[in-house]
Protein backbone atom coordinates (compact mmCIF):
# COMPACT_ATOMS: atom_id res chain seq x y z
CA UNK A 1 0.00 0.00 0.00
CA UNK A 2 2.61 2.08 1.09
CA UNK A 3 4.41 1.44 -2.63
CA UNK A 4 1.30 2.10 -4.41
CA UNK A 5 0.86 5.21 -2.61
CA UNK A 6 4.68 5.93 -3.37
CA UNK A 7 4.48 5.47 -6.80
CA UNK A 8 1.27 7.16 -7.41
CA UNK A 9 3.26 10.76 -5.64
CA UNK A 10 6.34 10.34 -7.82
CA UNK A 11 4.07 9.56 -11.08
CA UNK A 12 2.17 13.33 -9.66
CA UNK A 13 5.36 14.75 -9.59
CA UNK A 14 6.72 14.04 -13.13
CA UNK A 15 3.21 15.02 -14.35
CA UNK A 16 3.71 18.40 -12.69
CA UNK A 17 7.18 18.62 -13.98
CA UNK A 18 5.99 18.03 -17.77
CA UNK A 19 3.38 20.16 -17.42
CA UNK A 20 4.18 23.59 -16.03
CA UNK A 21 7.12 24.46 -18.69
CA UNK A 22 4.17 23.69 -21.44
CA UNK A 23 1.91 25.92 -19.53
CA UNK A 24 4.93 28.69 -19.26
CA UNK A 25 6.04 28.72 -22.26
CA UNK A 26 2.30 29.51 -23.83
CA UNK A 27 2.01 32.49 -21.47
CA UNK A 28 5.00 34.18 -22.39
CA UNK A 29 4.27 34.13 -26.11
CA UNK A 30 0.98 35.39 -25.38
CA UNK A 31 2.64 38.47 -23.29
CA UNK A 32 5.47 38.88 -26.20
CA UNK A 33 2.59 39.27 -28.57
CA UNK A 34 0.48 41.96 -26.63
CA UNK A 35 3.60 43.99 -26.21
CA UNK A 36 4.86 44.04 -29.68
CA UNK A 37 1.22 45.32 -29.91
CA UNK A 38 1.19 47.94 -27.36
CA UNK A 39 4.77 49.08 -28.56
CA UNK A 40 3.38 49.64 -32.05
CA UNK A 41 0.72 51.62 -30.95
CA UNK A 42 2.98 53.66 -29.02
CA UNK A 43 5.22 53.98 -31.94
CA UNK A 44 2.57 55.21 -33.95
CA UNK A 45 1.27 57.68 -31.63
CA UNK A 46 4.62 58.84 -30.99
CA UNK A 47 5.13 59.70 -34.88
CA UNK A 48 1.69 61.09 -35.11
CA UNK A 49 2.54 63.77 -32.32
CA UNK A 50 5.93 64.31 -33.64
CA UNK A 51 4.35 65.21 -37.11
CA UNK A 52 2.07 67.31 -35.40
CA UNK A 53 4.50 68.94 -33.09
CA UNK A 54 6.41 69.91 -36.08
CA UNK A 55 3.61 71.01 -37.86
CA UNK A 56 2.52 73.62 -34.93
CA UNK A 57 6.12 74.76 -35.22
CA UNK A 58 6.25 75.45 -38.91
CA UNK A 59 3.22 77.63 -38.36
CA UNK A 60 4.51 79.25 -35.26
CA UNK A 61 7.59 80.26 -37.98
CA UNK A 62 6.03 81.43 -40.49
CA UNK A 63 3.59 83.35 -38.06
CA UNK A 64 6.48 84.89 -36.32
CA UNK A 65 8.10 85.98 -40.09
CA UNK A 66 5.03 87.63 -40.75
CA UNK A 67 5.39 89.56 -37.88
CA UNK A 68 9.11 90.83 -37.85
CA UNK A 69 8.02 91.69 -41.67
CA UNK A 70 5.35 93.51 -40.95
CA UNK A 71 7.58 95.53 -37.92
CA UNK A 72 10.31 95.87 -40.16
CA UNK A 73 8.08 97.51 -42.90
CA UNK A 74 6.51 99.64 -40.11
CA UNK A 75 9.66 100.62 -38.64
CA UNK A 76 11.52 101.67 -41.75
CA UNK A 77 8.01 104.13 -42.64
CA UNK A 78 8.18 105.84 -39.33
CA UNK A 79 12.32 106.09 -39.99
CA UNK A 80 11.66 107.25 -43.76
CA UNK A 81 8.58 109.79 -42.52
CA UNK A 82 11.43 111.28 -39.54
CA UNK A 83 14.16 111.41 -41.93
CA UNK A 84 11.81 113.19 -44.40
CA UNK A 85 10.51 115.71 -41.52
CA UNK A 86 14.46 115.95 -40.82
CA UNK A 87 15.30 117.18 -44.33
CA UNK A 88 12.44 119.54 -44.67
CA UNK A 89 13.16 121.11 -41.45
CA UNK A 90 17.31 121.42 -42.96
CA UNK A 91 16.04 122.80 -45.58
CA UNK A 92 14.14 125.40 -43.65
CA UNK A 93 17.02 126.16 -41.80
CA UNK A 94 19.06 126.41 -44.41
CA UNK A 95 16.69 128.83 -46.17
CA UNK A 96 16.53 130.76 -43.14
CA UNK A 97 20.28 130.84 -42.60
CA UNK A 98 20.90 131.74 -46.42
CA UNK A 99 18.55 134.83 -45.93
CA UNK A 100 20.00 135.92 -42.52
CA UNK A 101 23.81 136.09 -44.33
CA UNK A 102 21.91 137.93 -47.27
CA UNK A 103 20.82 140.41 -44.65
CA UNK A 104 23.63 140.58 -42.77
CA UNK A 105 25.66 141.40 -46.47
CA UNK A 106 23.23 144.61 -47.04
CA UNK A 107 23.19 145.82 -43.51
CA UNK A 108 27.26 145.25 -43.87
CA UNK A 109 27.26 147.16 -46.64
CA UNK A 110 25.27 149.67 -45.65
CA UNK A 111 27.82 150.49 -42.12
CA UNK A 112 30.29 150.46 -44.99
CA UNK A 113 28.57 153.02 -46.98
CA UNK A 114 28.02 154.97 -43.62
CA UNK A 115 31.19 154.63 -42.11
CA UNK A 116 32.94 156.03 -45.40
CA UNK A 117 30.34 158.79 -45.26
CA UNK A 118 31.27 159.55 -41.52
CA UNK A 119 34.97 159.24 -42.21
CA UNK A 120 34.20 162.25 -44.84
CA UNK A 121 32.46 164.10 -42.39
CA UNK A 122 34.69 164.22 -39.65
CA UNK A 123 37.58 165.39 -42.23
CA UNK A 124 35.73 167.88 -43.04
CA UNK A 125 34.88 168.77 -38.95
CA UNK A 126 38.31 168.47 -38.28
CA UNK A 127 39.00 170.50 -41.53
CA UNK A 128 36.53 173.32 -40.00
CA UNK A 129 38.13 172.69 -36.54
CA UNK A 130 41.16 173.79 -37.40
CA UNK A 131 39.80 176.64 -39.12
CA UNK A 132 38.44 177.88 -36.01
CA UNK A 133 41.15 176.93 -34.08
CA UNK A 134 43.77 179.32 -36.02
CA UNK A 135 40.46 181.94 -36.31
CA UNK A 136 40.35 182.05 -32.47
CA UNK A 137 43.81 181.84 -31.83
CA UNK A 138 44.68 184.95 -33.77
CA UNK A 139 41.34 186.81 -32.20
CA UNK A 140 43.10 186.09 -28.83
CA UNK A 141 46.43 187.43 -29.88
CA UNK A 142 45.03 190.27 -31.22
CA UNK A 143 42.32 190.71 -27.87
CA UNK A 144 45.63 190.37 -25.95
CA UNK A 145 47.87 192.91 -27.65
CA UNK A 146 45.11 195.44 -27.62
CA UNK A 147 44.25 195.43 -24.12
CA UNK A 148 47.98 194.23 -23.01
CA UNK A 149 46.76 191.03 -21.12
CA UNK A 150 47.28 187.67 -21.78
CA UNK A 151 43.82 185.27 -21.69
CA UNK A 152 44.81 183.82 -18.09
CA UNK A 153 45.36 187.14 -16.91
CA UNK A 154 42.43 188.71 -18.16
CA UNK A 155 40.03 185.77 -17.08
CA UNK A 156 41.68 186.19 -13.49
CA UNK A 157 40.65 189.68 -13.07
CA UNK A 158 37.05 189.65 -14.94
CA UNK A 159 36.16 186.84 -12.28
CA UNK A 160 38.31 188.57 -9.49
CA UNK A 161 35.85 191.64 -10.04
CA UNK A 162 32.80 189.75 -10.60
CA UNK A 163 33.27 188.27 -7.18
CA UNK A 164 34.23 191.28 -5.14
CA UNK A 165 31.06 193.07 -7.14
CA UNK A 166 28.46 189.97 -5.54
CA UNK A 167 30.38 190.05 -2.48
CA UNK A 168 29.77 193.60 -1.79
CA UNK A 169 26.11 193.37 -3.38
CA UNK A 170 25.51 190.20 -1.11
CA UNK A 171 26.47 191.86 1.99
CA UNK A 172 24.18 195.32 1.50
CA UNK A 173 21.47 193.43 0.32
CA UNK A 174 21.43 191.65 3.74
CA UNK A 175 22.70 194.34 5.83
CA UNK A 176 19.48 196.05 3.95
CA UNK A 177 17.50 192.85 4.67
CA UNK A 178 18.68 192.46 7.90
CA UNK A 179 17.78 196.28 9.03
CA UNK A 180 14.16 195.90 7.56
CA UNK A 181 13.63 192.88 9.17
CA UNK A 182 14.75 194.27 12.23
CA UNK A 183 11.93 197.12 11.97
CA UNK A 184 9.32 195.01 11.11
CA UNK A 185 10.24 192.81 14.21
CA UNK A 186 11.03 195.58 16.87
CA UNK A 187 7.15 195.26 18.46
CA UNK A 188 7.19 191.09 17.90
CA UNK A 189 10.37 191.01 19.72
CA UNK A 190 8.77 192.26 22.65
CA UNK A 191 6.31 189.69 22.87
CA UNK A 192 9.04 186.93 22.73
CA UNK A 193 9.96 184.81 25.90
CA UNK A 194 13.77 185.84 25.54
CA UNK A 195 14.02 185.04 29.47
CA UNK A 196 13.37 181.36 29.15
CA UNK A 197 16.11 179.89 29.58
CA UNK A 198 16.77 181.97 33.05
CA UNK A 199 13.22 181.22 34.16
CA UNK A 200 13.45 177.44 33.74
CA UNK A 201 16.58 177.10 35.24
CA UNK A 202 17.54 180.40 36.97
CA UNK A 203 18.57 179.34 40.18
CA UNK A 204 20.61 176.20 39.28
CA UNK A 205 22.28 177.48 36.23
CA UNK A 206 23.37 180.95 37.97
CA UNK A 207 25.09 178.80 40.28
CA UNK A 208 26.75 176.58 38.00
CA UNK A 209 27.71 179.00 35.46
CA UNK A 210 28.86 182.03 37.53
CA UNK A 211 31.99 182.54 39.63
CA UNK A 212 32.08 186.30 41.21
CA UNK A 213 35.72 187.47 41.87
CA UNK A 214 36.05 189.76 45.24
CA UNK A 215 37.91 193.18 44.51
CA UNK A 216 39.46 195.31 47.47
CA UNK A 217 38.05 198.38 45.94
CA UNK A 218 35.87 199.94 42.99
CA UNK A 219 38.57 201.74 41.62
CA UNK A 220 39.69 198.60 40.16
CA UNK A 221 36.47 198.09 37.99
CA UNK A 222 37.51 200.91 35.98
CA UNK A 223 41.57 199.55 35.46
CA UNK A 224 39.68 195.76 34.79
CA UNK A 225 37.56 197.55 32.00
CA UNK A 226 40.53 199.48 30.89
CA UNK A 227 40.75 202.40 28.22
CA UNK A 228 37.81 202.03 25.95
CA UNK A 229 37.66 198.61 27.20
CA UNK A 230 40.63 196.68 26.07
CA UNK A 231 41.73 194.87 29.47
CA UNK A 232 38.04 193.47 29.36
CA UNK A 233 37.99 192.59 25.97
CA UNK A 234 40.92 190.89 26.46
CA UNK A 235 40.22 188.94 29.18
CA UNK A 236 37.03 187.50 27.94
CA UNK A 237 38.54 186.88 24.19
CA UNK A 238 41.82 184.79 26.00
CA UNK A 239 39.36 182.95 28.20
CA UNK A 240 36.29 182.69 26.63
CA UNK A 241 34.25 183.99 29.67
CA UNK A 242 32.42 186.81 30.00
CA UNK A 243 33.16 189.41 32.64
CA UNK A 244 29.93 191.13 34.15
CA UNK A 245 30.95 194.45 35.62
CA UNK A 246 27.88 196.22 36.94
CA UNK A 247 26.71 197.67 40.47
CA UNK A 248 27.47 195.08 42.93
CA UNK A 249 30.22 196.67 45.36
CA UNK A 250 33.36 195.63 45.27
CA UNK A 251 32.86 192.05 43.00
CA UNK A 252 32.92 191.33 39.37
CA UNK A 253 30.84 189.12 37.75
CA UNK A 254 32.47 185.79 35.39
CA UNK A 255 29.89 184.25 33.53
CA UNK A 256 30.44 181.01 31.12
CA UNK A 257 29.18 177.14 30.82
CA UNK A 258 32.63 175.70 31.14
CA UNK A 259 33.73 175.74 34.00
CA UNK A 260 37.69 175.39 33.17
CA UNK A 261 37.35 178.70 31.71
CA UNK A 262 35.75 180.17 34.19
CA UNK A 263 38.84 178.68 36.98
CA UNK A 264 41.63 180.17 34.63
CA UNK A 265 39.99 183.13 34.34
CA UNK A 266 39.09 183.90 38.47
CA UNK A 267 42.70 182.75 39.16
CA UNK A 268 43.93 185.34 36.24
CA UNK A 269 41.92 188.12 37.52
CA UNK A 270 43.03 187.38 41.21
CA UNK A 271 46.34 187.38 39.81
CA UNK A 272 46.17 190.29 38.28
CA UNK A 273 44.22 192.63 41.27
CA UNK A 274 47.15 191.48 43.78
CA UNK A 275 49.70 192.49 40.93
CA UNK A 276 48.78 196.09 40.14
CA UNK A 277 49.56 195.73 36.58
CA UNK A 278 46.95 195.43 34.24
CA UNK A 279 47.21 195.50 30.32
CA UNK A 280 46.82 193.42 27.72
CA UNK A 281 50.57 191.55 27.53
CA UNK A 282 50.26 191.47 31.22
CA UNK A 283 46.52 189.27 30.95
CA UNK A 284 47.85 187.03 28.32
CA UNK A 285 50.76 186.25 30.55
CA UNK A 286 48.46 185.93 33.77
CA UNK A 287 45.69 183.44 31.82
CA UNK A 288 48.27 181.50 30.64
CA UNK A 289 49.85 180.88 34.26
CA UNK A 290 46.12 180.54 35.43
CA UNK A 291 45.72 177.75 32.99
CA UNK A 292 49.18 175.74 34.19
CA UNK A 293 47.85 176.28 37.56
CA UNK A 294 44.62 174.60 36.69
CA UNK A 295 46.04 171.99 35.23
CA UNK A 296 48.15 171.42 38.48
CA UNK A 297 44.99 171.39 40.37
CA UNK A 298 43.52 168.81 38.14
CA UNK A 299 46.27 166.62 38.61
CA UNK A 300 45.94 166.75 42.58
CA UNK A 301 42.57 166.93 42.63
CA UNK A 302 42.73 163.38 40.06
CA UNK A 303 45.47 162.08 43.07
CA UNK A 304 42.85 162.88 46.27
CA UNK A 305 39.85 160.94 44.00
CA UNK A 306 42.28 157.86 43.56
CA UNK A 307 43.16 157.67 46.96
CA UNK A 308 40.00 158.27 48.17
CA UNK A 309 38.63 155.30 46.38
CA UNK A 310 41.30 153.17 47.49
CA UNK A 311 41.97 152.84 43.81
CA UNK A 312 45.81 151.96 42.70
CA UNK A 313 47.77 151.57 39.29
CA UNK A 314 45.93 153.87 37.23
CA UNK A 315 47.85 155.67 34.46
CA UNK A 316 48.77 158.74 35.18
CA UNK A 317 46.99 160.77 32.32
CA UNK A 318 43.70 158.88 33.55
CA UNK A 319 44.28 160.31 37.23
CA UNK A 320 44.46 164.13 35.16
CA UNK A 321 41.23 163.33 33.32
CA UNK A 322 39.78 162.73 36.41
CA UNK A 323 40.75 165.54 37.67
CA UNK A 324 39.21 167.23 35.22
CA UNK A 325 36.17 165.94 35.84
CA UNK A 326 36.00 168.50 39.02
CA UNK A 327 35.47 171.29 36.52
CA UNK A 328 32.36 169.06 34.57
CA UNK A 329 28.62 169.28 36.26
CA UNK A 330 26.33 166.43 34.67
CA UNK A 331 22.64 167.58 35.04
CA UNK A 332 23.95 169.85 38.22
CA UNK A 333 25.83 167.08 39.64
CA UNK A 334 29.48 167.51 39.70
CA UNK A 335 31.01 164.82 37.72
CA UNK A 336 34.01 163.75 39.96
CA UNK A 337 31.87 163.93 42.92
CA UNK A 338 29.55 161.21 41.23
CA UNK A 339 32.26 159.04 39.68
CA UNK A 340 33.69 158.80 43.51
CA UNK A 341 30.14 157.66 44.95
CA UNK A 342 29.38 155.09 42.23
CA UNK A 343 32.75 153.79 43.21
CA UNK A 344 32.25 153.88 46.78
CA UNK A 345 28.78 152.13 46.37
CA UNK A 346 29.86 149.34 43.64
CA UNK A 347 32.47 148.66 46.24
CA UNK A 348 29.91 148.31 48.87
CA UNK A 349 27.96 146.47 46.89
CA UNK A 350 30.30 144.12 45.50
CA UNK A 351 31.69 143.79 49.20
CA UNK A 352 28.37 142.12 50.14
CA UNK A 353 27.94 139.79 46.72
CA UNK A 354 31.21 138.74 47.61
CA UNK A 355 32.92 139.87 44.54
CA UNK A 356 36.01 141.54 43.72
CA UNK A 357 35.87 144.81 45.63
CA UNK A 358 38.80 146.40 44.00
CA UNK A 359 37.64 145.84 40.84
CA UNK A 360 34.41 147.14 41.48
CA UNK A 361 35.82 150.30 42.45
CA UNK A 362 37.61 150.79 39.60
CA UNK A 363 34.96 150.16 37.69
CA UNK A 364 32.72 153.07 39.36
CA UNK A 365 35.08 155.43 39.42
CA UNK A 366 36.05 154.99 35.62
CA UNK A 367 32.59 154.76 34.52
CA UNK A 368 32.50 158.48 33.22
CA UNK A 369 35.90 159.46 32.57
CA UNK A 370 34.94 159.93 29.01
CA UNK A 371 33.16 162.82 30.06
CA UNK A 372 36.57 164.53 30.60
CA UNK A 373 37.36 164.66 26.97
CA UNK A 374 33.48 165.09 25.44
CA UNK A 375 34.00 168.46 24.87
CA UNK A 376 36.88 168.22 22.72
CA UNK A 377 36.61 164.93 21.12
CA UNK A 378 33.74 163.68 18.71
CA UNK A 379 31.28 160.63 20.54
CA UNK A 380 29.03 160.51 23.07
CA UNK A 381 31.10 159.80 26.78
CA UNK A 382 30.55 156.34 26.70
CA UNK A 383 32.01 155.54 23.29
CA UNK A 384 34.97 158.14 24.64
CA UNK A 385 35.27 156.57 28.19
CA UNK A 386 35.76 152.86 26.03
CA UNK A 387 38.66 154.71 23.85
CA UNK A 388 40.57 155.63 26.79
CA UNK A 389 40.22 152.43 28.68
CA UNK A 390 41.39 150.24 25.90
CA UNK A 391 44.30 153.14 25.69
CA UNK A 392 45.26 153.00 28.76
CA UNK A 393 45.25 148.84 29.12
CA UNK A 394 42.21 148.81 31.66
CA UNK A 395 41.06 145.12 32.25
CA UNK A 396 37.90 143.59 29.91
CA UNK A 397 35.37 143.55 33.39
CA UNK A 398 36.54 147.51 33.56
CA UNK A 399 35.84 148.58 29.84
CA UNK A 400 32.68 146.60 29.28
CA UNK A 401 31.10 148.24 32.98
CA UNK A 402 32.15 151.74 31.29
CA UNK A 403 30.57 150.54 28.24
CA UNK A 404 27.56 149.14 29.98
CA UNK A 405 26.64 151.42 32.39
CA UNK A 406 23.83 152.93 30.55
CA UNK A 407 23.11 149.79 28.66
CA UNK A 408 24.48 150.44 25.32
CA UNK A 409 25.65 146.91 25.88
CA UNK A 410 24.62 143.85 27.94
CA UNK A 411 26.95 143.43 30.83
CA UNK A 412 29.23 140.44 31.11
CA UNK A 413 30.00 140.00 34.27
CA UNK A 414 27.98 141.19 37.97
CA UNK A 415 30.64 144.15 38.38
CA UNK A 416 29.05 145.73 35.01
CA UNK A 417 25.62 145.14 36.90
CA UNK A 418 26.68 146.89 40.25
CA UNK A 419 27.87 149.67 37.96
CA UNK A 420 24.71 150.09 36.66
CA UNK A 421 23.61 150.07 40.03
CA UNK A 422 25.44 152.36 42.03
CA UNK A 423 24.85 154.89 38.89
CA UNK A 424 21.39 155.28 39.31
CA UNK A 425 21.52 155.10 42.92
CA UNK A 426 23.90 158.10 42.69
CA UNK A 427 21.96 160.19 40.53
CA UNK A 428 18.69 159.22 41.40
CA UNK A 429 18.79 160.19 45.35
CA UNK A 430 16.70 163.74 46.16
CA UNK A 431 18.99 166.74 45.14
CA UNK A 432 21.30 164.92 42.97
CA UNK A 433 20.82 166.54 39.66
CA UNK A 434 19.15 169.22 37.67
CA UNK A 435 18.37 168.07 34.33
CA UNK A 436 17.74 171.46 33.00
CA UNK A 437 21.23 172.33 33.81
CA UNK A 438 22.69 169.65 30.93
CA UNK A 439 20.27 170.67 28.08
CA UNK A 440 21.95 174.09 28.96
CA UNK A 441 25.44 173.01 29.05
CA UNK A 442 25.01 170.54 25.81
CA UNK A 443 23.72 174.10 23.75
CA UNK A 444 25.83 176.13 24.59
CA UNK A 445 28.41 173.57 23.34
CA UNK A 446 26.32 172.77 20.07
CA UNK A 447 26.44 176.50 19.63
CA UNK A 448 30.27 177.07 19.56
CA UNK A 449 30.57 173.79 17.42
CA UNK A 450 28.35 175.37 14.58
CA UNK A 451 30.35 178.53 14.85
CA UNK A 452 33.83 176.67 14.91
CA UNK A 453 32.87 174.73 11.19
CA UNK A 454 33.05 177.41 9.24
CA UNK A 455 36.20 178.45 7.24
CA UNK A 456 38.22 181.44 8.63
CA UNK A 457 36.70 181.41 12.60
CA UNK A 458 38.95 181.26 14.62
CA UNK A 459 37.43 181.00 18.07
CA UNK A 460 34.02 181.21 19.12
CA UNK A 461 32.28 181.95 22.44
CA UNK A 462 28.94 181.77 23.97
CA UNK A 463 28.01 184.09 26.22
CA UNK A 464 25.10 185.55 27.59
CA UNK A 465 23.62 181.84 28.98
CA UNK A 466 23.50 181.05 25.26
CA UNK A 467 22.17 184.18 24.12
CA UNK A 468 24.94 185.64 22.23
CA UNK A 469 27.92 183.89 20.34
CA UNK A 470 31.46 185.44 19.85
CA UNK A 471 32.59 184.86 16.95
CA UNK A 472 36.68 185.53 16.65
CA UNK A 473 37.77 185.44 12.73
CA UNK A 474 41.20 185.34 11.40
CA UNK A 475 41.76 188.61 10.00
CA UNK A 476 43.44 187.57 6.43
CA UNK A 477 40.82 185.40 5.85
CA UNK A 478 38.01 187.16 6.35
CA UNK A 479 36.92 190.40 5.14
CA UNK A 480 34.88 193.11 6.17
CA UNK A 481 31.77 192.25 3.40
CA UNK A 482 32.69 188.42 4.32
CA UNK A 483 31.47 189.32 8.20
CA UNK A 484 28.23 189.79 6.95
CA UNK A 485 27.33 187.11 4.89
CA UNK A 486 29.56 184.67 7.70
CA UNK A 487 27.19 186.02 10.67
CA UNK A 488 24.09 185.38 8.18
CA UNK A 489 25.44 181.79 7.59
CA UNK A 490 25.62 181.03 10.78
CA UNK A 491 22.66 182.12 12.03
CA UNK A 492 20.81 179.91 9.61
CA UNK A 493 22.50 177.03 10.28
CA UNK A 494 22.03 177.53 14.08
CA UNK A 495 18.11 178.05 13.09
CA UNK A 496 17.86 174.91 11.20
CA UNK A 497 20.30 172.28 13.54
CA UNK A 498 18.84 173.91 17.01
CA UNK A 499 15.82 174.17 18.93
CA UNK A 500 16.37 177.68 21.79
CA UNK A 501 13.77 179.91 23.54
CA UNK A 502 13.95 183.27 21.98
CA UNK A 503 16.82 184.78 19.50
CA UNK A 504 20.56 184.27 19.74
CA UNK A 505 22.89 187.20 18.70
CA UNK A 506 25.59 186.46 16.48
CA UNK A 507 28.35 188.65 16.94
CA UNK A 508 31.37 188.45 14.38
CA UNK A 509 34.60 190.14 15.54
CA UNK A 510 37.46 191.15 13.33
CA UNK A 511 40.83 191.94 14.70
CA UNK A 512 43.98 192.91 13.11
CA UNK A 513 46.87 193.44 15.77
CA UNK A 514 50.61 194.37 14.75
CA UNK A 515 53.05 193.58 17.09
CA UNK A 516 56.29 195.53 16.95
CA UNK A 517 59.54 195.87 19.20
CA UNK A 518 61.63 199.01 19.70
CA UNK A 519 65.74 197.70 19.78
Amino acid sequence: MMGIIIAALIAVAVTLVIAIPVTAKVSVSRYRKEVEGKLGNADAKARQIIDEALKTAEEKKRESMIEVKEETIRAKSELDKELKERRNEISRSERRIQQKEENIDKKTDAIERREQSLAQREENLNKKREEVDRLSAQRLTELERISGLTSDQAKELVIQTVEEEVKHEIAMKIKEAEVQAKEEAEKKAKEYVVTAIQRCAADHVSESTISVVQLPNDEMKGRIIGREGRNIRTLETMTGVELIVDDTPEAVVLSGFDPIRREVARIAIERLVVDGRIHPARIEEMVEKARREVDAVMKEEGEAAVLECGVHGLHPEVVKLLGRLKFRTSFGQNALKHSIEVSQLAGLLAAELGLDVRTAKRAGLLHDIGKAVDHDMDGSHVQLGVELCKKYKESRVVINAVEAHHGDVEPQSLVAVLVQAADAISAARPGARRETLGTYTNRLTQLEEISNSFEGVEKTFAIQAGREIRVMVVPDQVSDDDMVILARDISKKVEAEMQYPGMIKVNVIRESRVVDYAK
